[in-house]
């Protein structure tokens, strides 16, 4: 098999092995200046232009990173990730500063409970390198905005009075720019905390800086397992033989590593550079979790595609490639509504006894539904019917369970009184309960 490369940009070339390999001489010796930048390459106008405004979200590379980056190339696929262009200063419509509604979501500073039994726990605003397209360039980069002792113990304790949480993603910034210490006190709080489960970690830290994965942090994490780990490479250039190395260390380490990819105009949209990528991905032992539509942020319009883009990538990866190296394509919803898969569509017709489907070649075949069907028995599923999470987030799921007919937006019923009085007809508000459905029950049982 062809051998991931190990660049250093030859202004680095004099910098001894030992320091090279130090993570936190590569933190230290980031490069954020018009004068960094053009010891290694000539910037374009463009570039320049951005360097210079005003208030523009934090740049800092690392040389190893930075390293990677075809000086000869202004459209070189790691450079249009971290370097600003004047593109970056146009807005767009649809653009929010807090697309996802986090901050709107957070029930404590920096605890984000979306999802009935997980929540995203930001922990830094600090990140290794900065993307040009960040989600939380509202908060990351800036040392005014980051998180105290006082908020971590205020998400602590959000936690532990929130029983239904199971799944702890820490995030930022980036998790693994954090002290060994601060991050030891953080995962030693998380596991005292009898019903989380499971603890992830997002980090762009093993593409940015590899040399952060030693053999110490290793073994600081592998001691609160079951611990995951996402890493972010969005394009086949990032994966090298540092990289290689640091997830070599972490999967020995036990730990389940993923990748989650932004789909990114003029950098990797495209099926041939997607495929290459999750190949790679999975030489290094690395399984494509999610690829995503590039979010409505400020500073991102230059990087989106249409979601057909996404559709297109994945009819090409699903069927020519092995199944665990086909991401999932989501968009997450402006305004807060959580990830949306995406597929193309591989059912064509349907009917109350077949269903008629497609594959990747365009083979149509049909699958025939049974004629008698006899569901599991309830007094399997007893032992397995823990606490429902929050009453209001069942969705299409609740529908399904019968827990519920239908689902209104907030003020259905009042914008369709359209402002009458109450009167003899609107009385029995029974009269709207489905009988045998979600409350419906409830109401027979009392009658």
């Amino acid at each position: 098999m062809q051998v991931f490369p190990s660049k250093r940009a030859p202004i680095f070339a004099d910098i001894p092995d030992e320091k090279w390999s130090d993570w936190r001489w590569q933190l230290s010796h980031r490069l954020n200046s018009v004068e960094d930048f053009q010891q290694i390459f000539t910037l374009t106008e463009s570039e320049t232009t951005a360097l210079s405004q005003p208030n523009l979200f934090r740049v800092e590379i690392t040389p190893y990173f930075a390293s990677l980056i075809n000086p000869d190339n202004p459209l070189d696929p790691i450079r249009r990730q971290i370097l600003p262009t004047a593109a970056e200063i146009l807005p767009f419509t649809g653009e929010m500063e807090d697309s996802l509604s986090e901050d709107a979501h957070s029930p404590v500073p920096g605890l984000v409970h979306r999802y009935p039994d997980r929540v995203l726990m930001l922990v830094t605003t600090q990140c290794a390198s900065y993307c040009r397209y960040c989600t939380r360039s509202r908060i990351v980069g800036d040392p005014t905005q980051s998180f105290s002792s006082k908020d971590f113990e205020a998400q602590l304790n959000y936690l532990r009075k929130t029983p239904q949480v199971r799944d702890v993603l820490l995030s930022g910034g980036d998790p693994l720019t954090l002290a060994p210490k601060v991050l030891e006190r953080l995962l030693t709080a998380l596991r005292e905390i009898p019903h989380v489960e499971i603890i992830r970690i997002g980090s762009r830290v093993p593409v940015f800086m590899p040399q952060r994965v030693t053999d110490d942090l290793c073994e600081l994490l592998q001691r609160f397992h079951p611990l995951w780990l996402n890493i972010h490479v969005n394009h086949p250039n990032e994966i090298t033989a540092e990289l290689a190395e640091a997830c070599d260390k972490l999967t020995r380490a036990g730990i389940p590593l993923g990748n989650q990819a932004v789909l990114l105009a003029g950098i990797n949209d495209d099926p041939v550079i997607q495929r290459k990528l999750v190949h790679d991905l999975v030489r290094i032992r690395v399984r494509p979790y999610y690829l995503y539509q590039c979010d409505l942020v400020q500073g991102a319009g230059h990087f989106r595609t249409p979601i057909g883009k996404g559709i297109e990538i994945i009819e090409a990866l699903r069927g020519h490639t092995s199944g665990f190296a086909v991401p999932t394509y989501v968009v997450d919803a402006p305004g807060g509504g959580g990830k949306i898969s995406l597929t193309p569509n591989y059912i064509l017709s349907y009917s109350d006894n077949k269903v008629v489907l497609r594959n990747y070649e365009g083979y149509v075949t049909t699958y025939i539904e049974p004629t008698h069907y006899e569901k599991i028995d309830p007094s399997l599923t007893a032992a397995y019917q823990k606490e429902i999470s929050d009453t209001g987030q069942e969705g299409v799921a609740g529908l399904l369970a019968g827990d519920a007919m239908f689902i209104k937006p907030e003020g259905f019923d009042q914008l369709h009184q359209r402002g009458g009085e109450r009167h003899r007809l609107r009385d029995r508000t029974e009269k709207w309960i489905p009988r045998g459905i979600g409350d419906g029950r409830q109401k027979d049982a009392e009658d």
